[in-house]
């Protein structure tokens, strides 16, 4: 059943192309800072940028229409033959002032680090938050495919100038075997997508509002949803297309693993944009094999986490449970899944990268991220502690952080599709992921030291910032926790009209 989507243009609601100005500002960014002649001079320009582009998210998020169920602040540009397409909605809205908000808290994290002076390295988290707004904005399939590919040029650079593993080149070519595969089954399913529409009076089209309009008249639906889920799998990352992950988050970076942390909620992005509404019928019909590799990632994911004996890996193998989880609730296909599903992305997003900024501090002091090799930091380091311990709860869904709402949300709809032994099989997947984040603070923060920890030093630690990244987040989670009905608000509009639109077999 296609959908009847309103656009509303950016003159209609702001009072200059917003979405095109918010992706253009970290590209000028990050050629002033490659123009730079001093450390002084790079930051300015570098934090100029960033504190930009988050006031510019706020302006977004103000002039954004709440009760409008479209697409917002369009804007449709024809150059050449090639059709440059954006716009909002409630799906993508939320992630583009996370990925302003980690960016400027990536670069206060590199105040911190020896890469304070790095240009290239400043450089690529500025050019890595333009190709993520690039990609939540784009309407063009071909537009979103062609930012996920130049996505992989700032995740290698950033890899093997700055990562901290000793095989940085075979994690390269890891991430380019995973990645390379689902952007070829991605980029096969886009022209598939594009190319196989018939009997319609627009002919052939990458326009999303377009397919959404005529996707009746689309052909191969298998094949595309094949070949987009594949895609799309392996960015998120779900069982068993997450083989990639664990090894980039041992020796990647943690500043840009933290905003990549928003680059991986792309696939579940894509899946809602891409997926549901344009091949909505065998979504459905796979609905079952989609949920089994879910159940399986959640339990897979925990268990694994809890043999870990590297903090990075562990968080690594967390994000894949809880990327079991969210497209449980994708592929309910109610309403109320969809929610906790978006809004449940938004909290990991948010608190797996607090955990990881966590994570990177301790390296910072102790140039270790093993376990059995930590140990008594919470006195010495409480700000430290008490993010980690926050962000932590927040991914456990615990009451007064967002996840909390969320996951009731995700809950109802996987009641109402599939019953109550998939909603309880969640529940004791949770239970997991409590035990082994609530081990890993324990064994970080408050048992006896294995070792002893390198002295602190001000100059290379500044207090100042640690503490700017602690209170940031953690007022962000507790803040949305204890009242998510402003971000709902965002959320409810869109999730309802794709929902109302499924050939569903269960009411919503």
């Amino acid at each position: 059943m296609p959908l009847n989507i309103s656009v509303s243009f950016w003159p209609e609601i702001a009072h200059f192309p917003l979405l095109t100005t918010i992706t253009l500002v970290p590209i000028l960014a990050m050629i002033g800072v490659c123009y730079t002649a001093s450390k002084i001079q790079t930051l300015s320009v570098a934090f100029l940028g960033a504190t930009v582009n988050v006031l510019l998210s706020f302006y977004l998020l103000s002039v954004f229409d709440v009760n409008k169920e479209g697409i917002q602040l369009a804007e449709y540009v024809d150059f050449l033959g090639f059709h440059y397409r954006v716009g909002i909605d409630g799906v993508s809205v939320l992630f583009i002032p996370l990925a302003a908000i980690l960016t400027l808290l990536a670069l206060i994290y590199t105040l911190i680090t020896r890469h304070v002076t790095d240009k290239g390295f400043i450089a690529s988290l500025l050019g890595y938050q333009t190709v993520l707004i690039g990609a939540f904005s784009a309407l063009n399939v071909m537009q979103f495919w062609l930012w996920t590919l130049i996505e992989l040029i700032p995740i290698i650079y950033l890899t093997l100038h700055a990562g901290t593993g000793k095989n940085r080149q075979s994690l390269v070519s890891l991430l380019m075997q995973y990645w390379g595969a689902g952007l070829l089954m991605t980029f096969v399913g886009f022209l598939v997508l594009g190319l196989g529409m018939t009997d319609n009076q627009t002919g052939s089209s990458f326009d999303w509002l377009t397919l959404i309009q005529n996707n009746n008249h689309l052909h191969h639906h298998v094949l595309i949803f094949v070949l987009l889920f594949y895609g799309f799998a392996v960015r998120m990352p779900l069982f068993p297309f997450h083989g990639w992950l664990p090894v980039l988050a041992e020796q990647g970076t943690v500043a840009s693993a933290a905003i990549f942390m928003v680059g991986m909620k792309l696939g579940v992005y894509a899946v809602i944009r891409f997926i549901l509404p344009l091949v909505p019928l065998v979504a459905e019909q796979w609905a079952n094999f989609v949920i089994f590799l879910g159940i399986i990632s959640i339990f897979y994911g925990a268990l694994l986490a809890l043999m870990q004996i590297n903090i990075r890996r562990l968080l690594a193998f967390a994000v894949i449970s809880q990327t079991g989880m969210l497209v449980i609730g994708l592929f309910s296909f109610n309403e109320q899944g969809l929610e906790g599903s978006i809004l449940l992305s938004l909290t990991y997003g948010l608190a797996t990268a607090g955990m990881l900024f966590s994570v990177g501090l301790i390296y910072e002091r102790t140039r270790t991220a093993f376990i059995p090799r930590l140990g008594g930091l919470f006195d010495t380091n409480t700000f430290i502690g008490l993010l980690f311990l926050v962000s932590a709860l927040s991914t456990m869904v615990m009451p007064g952080t967002p996840g909390f709402d969320a996951a009731h949300l995700l809950l109802e709809g996987t009641i109402q599709a599939q019953g109550w032994w998939l909603a309880v099989t969640i529940l004791v997947g949770n239970v997991l992921a409590t035990a082994f984040l609530l081990w890993a603070f324990q064994r970080l923060f408050i048992v006896n030291a294995k070792r002893a920890v390198q002295p602190h030093d001000s100059l290379h630690h500044p207090i100042l910032c640690e503490r700017l990244i602690a209170v940031v987040i953690s007022l962000l989670l507790i803040g949305t926790g204890f009242d998510t009905t402003p971000l709902l608000n965002f959320i409810d509009k869109k999730a309802a009209s794709i929902s109302h639109s499924y050939p569903q077999r269960y009411p919503s």
